[in-house]
């Protein structure tokens, strides 16, 4: 590395996120702070139902986790012990450990080398007497061939439910999460466009599903403590059993400020990955997914591919310079556990490839211009790298 190329990199650091809680949100948790309920209660439903406004879905149930939601779904909806549920080797964890934990086995079905979302053929071949869903993630915030895997799920009398963890605010072919899906599920973790630090919902078009995951959520109980203790109190019975898995006033008076930002926030982050994406396109180390024509992707990450045997100098080199990043994903069917305890499906190739290729740079709103110059100028001297 050159001593010029060093010398025009300033020392301050630019984080991988930083999240846009204000003073907003502040009061309106600190509102409930001084209120009766800090459970789940009349917080918690406004905010579900101005979430479901936004989506245009019926009925939103506010839960704990992304994970959670996904879990519960696949509880809801009759899947566990003896089915599969065939889903993407590209994604977090949760994805596989929320079929696991309904009992259920994930098959892995490979991905489209262009967008790294799972690959609708792929799912097709990876189809058995046992598969009773699909679980389809929107990797980074481009939404996957949601036309094309309800198609598949039709075919064979599936489940299809969406993990939105990286996709409120995106749409494909005319289509926005949760509009084709059984179910659409949704995080609200500390990195997260819409942010409560922790916690999840689930969107659904059948209403008595929507009962099924309020009473599942907790315990299986038919009231909760608004209900029990908002007035003369009630008898309440437990239908089955169920979870601790409800939503708090807390998280969702810190959620519903945010909504009507968030178009504006999306719009930030497409102006820097557009920024990024010049850049990147200049390179001749660096390649990126693409987002397909007719799609609004939620930007929700910013990933490039670099060479495998150069992956991890690149994440030296930006972490030595003060420029934060990640890696989304690793293909998690070779993560050591998972390795051991699923047994292997078709070969997975591409996500492989692209698993030991992935870096994520930073990227929200409130990233400047400046420092987005920066974390390229940086890129720039990883390349260079011998």
């Amino acid at each position: 590395m050159s001593r010029e190329r060093q010398s025009t990199i300033t020392p301050e650091k630019v984080e991988f996120y930083r999240h846009s809680i204000g003073v907003e949100e502040k009061l309106a948790v600190a509102s409930v702070l001084d209120s009766t309920f800090l459970t789940t209660g009349a917080e918690v439903g406004a905010f579900e139902q101005e979430f479901a406004t936004f989506l245009g879905m019926p009925h939103v149930v506010g839960v704990t986790s992304c994970t959670e939601a996904e879990h519960l779904v696949l509880r809801a909806m009759g899947v566990g012990p003896g089915d599969e549920v065939i889903t993407t080797p590209m994604t977090f964890i949760a994805s596989a450990t929320a079929i696991i934990h309904a009992g259920a086995t994930p098959v892995f079905a490979d991905i489209e080398p262009d967008t790294g979302n799972i690959d609708p053929v792929q799912v097709e071949a990876a189809v058995t007497s046992r598969t009773r869903a699909i679980v389809a993630v929107h990797l980074y915030g481009t939404m996957c061939d949601m036309r094309a895997l309800r198609v598949v799920a039709d075919r064979y009398n599936l489940l299809l439910i969406e993990d939105c963890a990286h996709c409120i605010e995106g749409s494909r072919d005319g289509v926005r999460p949760g509009e084709l899906s059984d179910a659409a599920c949704f995080s609200f973790y500390a990195t997260k466009t819409l942010t409560c630090g922790e916690g999840g919902a689930v969107a659904v078009h059948d209403p008595r599903l929507d009962t099924r995951l309020r009473e599942l959520r907790l315990h299986g109980m038919t009231k909760g403590a608004a209900d029990r203790y908002g007035g003369l109190y009630q008898h309440w019975d437990m239908v089955e059993l169920g979870y601790k898995s409800n939503m708090t006033n807390i998280s969702a008076a810190m959620l519903r400020p945010q909504l009507p930002r968030l178009h504006a926030r999306r719009d930030r982050r497409e102006e820097i990955s557009r920024h990024y994406d010049k850049f990147v396109d200049s390179q001749p180390w660096l390649a990126r997914p693409t987002v397909p024509t007719d799609t609004c992707s939620a930007r929700h990450l910013y990933t490039v591919w670099v060479d495998p045997n150069r992956r991890d100098r690149f994440l030296e080199c930006l972490g030595t310079h003060g420029v934060g990043c990640a890696v989304n994903y690793r293909a998690i069917h070779r993560l050591s556990w998972l390795r051991k305890n699923i047994e292997p499906g078709l070969p997975l190739p591409v996500a492989e490839r692209i698993g030991d290729m992935t870096l994520s740079l930073p990227l929200y709103d409130r990233l400047t211009d400046a420092e987005v110059g920066r974390v390229c100028e940086v890129l720039d001297i990883a390349g260079h790298e011998q």
